[in-house]
């Protein structure tokens, strides 16, 4: 049987401790406002000592299911979307599965770093068409637990967060996944990162600490790499979308840096009063972004049938992608 899919249900978590700039800037010795003129965030979550990935990305995916209705034992997939997993090995997506109590899903991470979602949400699209079964994806990060505190380039921008859909079939051929771009760009590999952990670099005796910690080579390289790939990704969504900028409802860019989305908004020709904005509260959570900053909108001002959307992100690797949805 043939059939598209279409996002059922939202769903969020967010660790309960609040971290204002002001936190920040004392400790790297910056002067107040520094951090919100520079990235456009006032605050950010991060986990408490106790608080685990898969029991955040547990959260938001309740939260999904029950608002689709779906029943736990119709999903037939989840996808986790994560750079912070609860483990190196085993994934963490089974036990996600687990304790989300789904008997009949498979489960994997993805490790698509900011633009991991737009991958999970590409790959659950055509599963769901495929096989005509519910999928659950999930994004989340525990990124406190990865910053370098005394380096100003990552400190400041990122913190933790959970954001979920549940893709079900749906007989409209006109919903769902209208158009999407994927990119990548190996010779920016090193931009972000984190040194040691991998199997080139394992961990043992001689390994410093803070190689097990998240740096950014060069913050305006970055942005700059970030703005013309998410720009670029979603032009050529648009164009396989059949759409242009002007007919979208919402811009839901990952939301990196406050000035980085302006610049994609300018890129585009997209009106910023169209545009999603979460980071000024909830900073940057790399994957988490896109879903969180979906459920948050649906929550103030439900999606409506028929609603189409933007959704852009690039990050490191580098990786990167922009799909169109038809609500």
């Amino acid at each position: 049987m043939s059939c598209s899919s279409r996002i059922a249900g939202f769903g969020h978590a967010v660790p309960d401790r609040c971290v204002g700039n002001d936190e920040i800037e004392r400790q790297l010795d910056l002067e107040p406002g520094w951090i919100e003129r520079r990235t456009g965030i006032r605050s950010r979550r991060w986990a408490a000592d106790g608080d685990t990935l898969t029991g955040l990305a547990a959260e938001a995916g309740a939260m999904a299911l029950d608002d689709a209705g779906v029943g736990r034992g119709e999903i037939a997939l989840t996808l986790l979307a994560t750079s912070t997993p609860d483990h190196l090995l085993p994934p963490s997506g089974p036990l996600l599965a687990h304790k989300l109590g789904l008997p009949n899903s498979g489960a994997i991470d993805l490790a698509g770093a900011c633009s991991g979602f737009l991958y999970a949400l590409t790959l659950a699209d055509g599963f769901v068409r495929a096989q005509g079964r519910p999928v659950l994806v999930v994004a989340a990060n525990i990124l406190s637990r990865r910053i370098n505190p005394v380096e100003r380039g990552t400190a400041v921008l990122f913190a933790d967060a959970a954001g979920a859909v549940v893709l079900v079939p749906s007989d409209n051929p006109g919903q769902g996944v209208i158009g999407t771009d994927l990119a990548s760009d190996g010779g920016h590999y090193d931009l972000i990162s984190i040194a040691a952990g991998g199997s080139s670099r394992p961990f043992g005796p001689n390994v410093a600490a803070a190689e097990c910690l998240m740096t950014m080579l060069d913050g305006r390289e970055m942005f700059s790499q970030a703005v013309q790939m998410m720009t670029d990704c979603a032009g050529r969504a648009l164009a396989r979308a059949g759409a242009d900028a002007g007919e979208i409802d919402r811009f839901v860019p990952h939301q990196a840096n406050g000035r980085i989305s302006d610049a994609v908004c300018v890129g585009l020709r997209i009106d910023p009063q169209r545009a999603v904005r979460t980071i000024e509260d909830y900073g940057n959570s790399s994957a988490a972004t896109i879903p969180l900053s979906l459920s948050l909108a649906h929550r103030q001002r439900p999606f409506a049938v028929g609603e189409k959307l933007l959704l852009t992100a690039a990050g490191a690797g580098l990786t990167g992608g922009a799909c169109v949805m038809v609500v």
